[in-house]
């Protein structure tokens, strides 16, 4: 659960001050949406400091984003490298961005846990198999800071929440 949420300075964009608009918006309500979402982009930064950005299947599970990759892709390789991640729902008119730390599960239950609601989700009924740690990681971030807006109150909705990383 968020431990601030306040209005993010977006100077040029006329956002309104904290309670004008519809308002702060309730972070339970964005964590739905987030959740809904059916495919979600992950960014990532080469070892020389570029951007990577790659689409993904994720859950929302645990309070974190859960989402599994090649250990031999680009987007696996840059998080070794550097664990820092932007992901985001798949809906621009009304954005959720998150940022995080990446960190590799390798301990059965949490993997289990992300397979199944995998499963459900998606629809589809990979085995353990899919998940094998020495080929595929299981990836959760946890939020450091997560952003979001609706479209319809562009100027009164914007909202940024500040997670408790300890």
């Amino acid at each position: 659960m968020p431990i601030k949420v306040d209005r993010p300075v977006m100077p040029g964009y006329g956002i309104l001050p904290a309670g004008e608009g519809s308002g702060l918006l309730d972070w339970a309500d964005t964590a739905r949406r987030l959740a809904a979402s059916r495919n979600y982009w992950v960014a990532t930064v080469w070892p020389d400091g570029r951007p990577h950005l790659w689409p993904v299947w994720a859950v929302w599970l645990d309070e974190a984003l859960w989402f599994s990759a090649s250990l031999r892709s680009r987007k696996m390789r840059n998080l070794q490298h550097d664990p820092r991640i932007v992901m985001t729902a798949d809906d621009a008119e009304d954005p959720i961005v998150v940022e995080g730390s990446a960190e590799i599960i390798t301990e059965m239950p949490g993997i289990e846990a992300f397979l199944a609601a995998t499963n459900k989700k998606y629809d589809v009924k990979y085995g353990i198999d899919f998940l094998d740690p020495t080929v595929n990681a299981t990836v959760r971030v946890r939020p450091e800071r997560a952003f979001s807006l609706v479209q319809a109150d562009f100027v009164g909705s914007p909202t940024r929440w500040q997670f408790d990383t300890g």
